[in-house]
């Protein structure tokens, strides 16, 4: 599992998506979320704006699992 840092309270899964190394800018967040399966804290989500708080758990089809820290 590999730790994502945030600095702020959320991030939104678009934005994390980038951090994450899935997509390499914000504007594939909703083309790669209609066609990947995002699993977060054991419940499927495709929102991009779902906001993901430290200690939340997603797991990213073909890319891995991923832990929101707080930095």
């Amino acid at each position: 599992m590999k730790n994502i840092g945030i600095r702020t309270e959320y991030i939104t899964l678009g934005q994390f998506l980038k951090l994450a190394d899935c997509i390499s800018t914000g504007g594939q967040a909703k083309s790669f979320l209609q066609e990947a399966t995002v699993i977060i804290n054991g419940e499927p989500d495709n929102r991009r704006g779902r906001k993901l708080v430290a200690g939340d758990i997603v797991n990213v089809a073909g890319y891995g699992e991923f832990q929101v820290i707080q930095e």
